[in-house]
């Protein structure tokens, strides 16, 4: 998954050569190359269903009542795993160049039935 600000098409096609990416679209994304590009995106892996989005704050459903375990999204930068009501709140932070104070990093999934829980790994 790719939670936003994906920055320019070879992105995505670097990381489709690797494997299936389920991208939503960022508030720097722009131009006809993100027609494509869905602003959320519903994931079902195993027995969850992920609610991916770019910006955490325009998130406009309640994911415990539409059976989400776990929300994506990036926006901020900021690495972060919350749980909230039942549900995993999840921003890896930022895969590109070094935001704020924090270092590139990346997020596992982990998803065993119906639970599901999260690893922010750092890259640099």
């Amino acid at each position: 998954m790719h939670a936003g600000d994906i920055g320019k098409p070879e992105v995505l096609e670097t990381l489709q050569a690797i494997a299936r990416v389920y991208p939503v679209r960022g508030n720097v994304d722009g131009g006809k190359w993100t027609d494509n590009v869905p602003e959320t995106e519903v994931v079902k892996v195993g027995q969850v269903y992920l609610y991916v989005l770019h910006d955490v704050n325009e998130l406009d459903l309640d994911p415990v009542a539409a059976g989400f375990s776990a929300v994506i999204s990036g926006h901020s930068h900021v690495p972060k795993i919350k749980e909230r009501n039942g549900v995993l709140f999840l921003n890896p932070g930022s895969a590109g160049p070094k935001r704020l104070k924090y270092s590139a990093s990346i997020a596992f999934l982990y998803v065993n039935g119906v639970s599901i829980d999260a690893e922010i790994v750092k890259l640099k």
